[in-house]
């Protein structure tokens, strides 16, 4: 794909997709040859919905999906992780406004809405089996790493029967939209200094803890127990009606 000079390359992700950001308008072409319907069609559909509910995500310019690529707002260039890199006073009390956040998202109620070819998409269910897919690139990425080849089969039936009866014992429905990045790299910090949402297009409907863990135990910003505790509080402060024991568990 050939852009103009007014575009600058900017740093991507770990999906398929690249990034240009136009330095004369305020907007950034998403870029997928490869894994197109997620990363292009899908991630605005998802877009869509949190615009929809009033949560910040970028909204589409326009699109090329024939020659993969869609324009797209830009929300900034600073994340929530590069500010707290910088200064690690108030984080708290930026925890809470991003613990307000999740539950707008925990709030929506849609799960269909048309693309923007005309097609109509649902988000999908958060089943038992993704979960165990997703616990698998564990076996894959890292065993093969730290172990002989003959240990590595017995460890993984050992690994993954143990998964399956953790899974088994989740508490709570599938009945929550679930972000699945929700991490601090993934909040950005507008130009009105409000909190907006990208790498949307994983979403599902699962697990209400989900998100909440992903945010505390973010394995990307390291940050203190008494800070954890505290935005775990939070939440649950302002969701009373969540049964505390059966939560943390």
């Amino acid at each position: 794909m050939k852009l103009s000079k007014d575009f600058r390359k900017i740093k991507g992700d770990a999906s398929f997709r690249k990034f240009y950001r136009n330095t004369k308008k305020n907007s950034i072409i998403v870029f997928a040859n490869r894994e197109k319907i997620k990363n292009l069609l899908i991630y605005d559909t998802i877009n869509k919905i949190l615009i929809k509910n009033n949560i910040i995500a970028p909204k589409l310019l326009c699109q090329n999906f024939k020659n993969n690529y869609i324009e797209i707002q830009d929300l900034g260039k600073k994340t929530i992780y590069q500010k707290f890199l910088k200064n690690k006073k108030n984080q708290y009390s930026i925890f809470k406004k991003i613990i307000n956040i999740l539950n707008k998202i925990q709030q929506v109620k849609d799960k269909k809405i048309k693309n923007f070819r005309n097609e109509l998409y649902q988000i999908e269910d958060y089943k038992i089996k993704i979960l165990l897919d997703e616990t698998k690139l564990f076996s894959y990425w890292y065993v093969p790493k730290k172990l002989d080849t003959k240990k590595i089969s017995t460890f993984n039936y050992k690994f993954n029967k143990e998964i399956k009866l953790l899974l088994s014992k989740l508490n709570f429905r599938n009945d929550t939209f679930v972000h699945r990045d929700f991490h601090v790299s993934n909040l950005i910090i507008n130009s009105k200094n409000q909190i907006g949402l990208i790498d949307n297009q994983d979403a599902l409907i699962g697990n209400k803890a989900y998100d909440l863990a992903s945010l505390i135990d973010d394995v990307r910003f390291k940050t203190s127990n008494s800070l954890k505790n505290r935005v775990y509080s939070y939440y649950l402060e302002t969701n009373k009606k969540i049964n505390e024991d059966k939560f943390k568990k």
